[in-house]
């Protein structure tokens, strides 16, 4: 017996529902009213990521907004304490029981090429939570604001990238266990 083969399918089907919970919490209590209050969206929902001076716009804002700043600050110690853990084990989970393994293009995959496959879901998560700590640090009072807002860009550019090589890791293995052939053949 295989460990993917443990991992029965309804934990995975929890972990997805839990994700969409956490997920509408965090939408439906803060994202939207704190879009409500500003005119202005949260920098997380930013999927195509967002520079310095967005940064700075948004740290200009919440000194001059209490009530945006705890929505904010609430997300952050709410559902985002919760998401990105609950996102990385179900990546792993999916990622887990789909094996990956075989070949790839015709020749077997090297060993560190499934370890890294592996190690996607845990990236994305240590993304997620070090750009939420940045987050706090940055829009807060710290003397540390301006490092943080610094290097908020870049957490949020390495948690989407590492979502979106998780998801189409997952996909391609799904397809491949989904498929009557072996598809790296064709």
């Amino acid at each position: 017996m295989t460990a993917g083969s443990r991992i029965p399918s309804w934990m995975i089907g929890l972990l997805a529902i839990l994700c969409l919970a956490v997920l509408a919490w965090t939408t439906f209590g803060f994202v939207l009213p704190f879009q409500h209050e500003t005119g202005e969206a949260v920098l997380d929902t930013y999927f195509t990521g967002y520079d310095q001076p967005t940064v700075a716009a948004m740290q200009k804002l919440l000194s001059e907004n209490d009530v945006a700043q705890a929505l904010l600050r609430g997300m952050y110690l709410g559902p985002e304490l919760v998401l990105p853990a609950l996102v990385t084990m179900l990546l792993f989970a999916i990622v887990l029981k789909l094996q990956p393994g075989g070949s790839y293009f015709g020749k077997p995959m090297h060993p560190a090429l499934i370890k890294a496959i592996y190690a996607l879901p845990f990236i994305y998560g240590l993304a997620d939570y070090a750009e939420n700590i940045s987050s706090l640090i940055a829009f807060g009072d710290d003397n540390a604001a301006s490092s943080a807002a610094a290097l908020l860009p870049w957490m949020t550019k390495l948690k989407f990238a590492a979502l979106v090589v998780s998801a189409i890791v997952i996909l391609r293995f799904l397809l491949i266990r989904l498929s009557p052939g072996d598809i790296d053949r064709r």
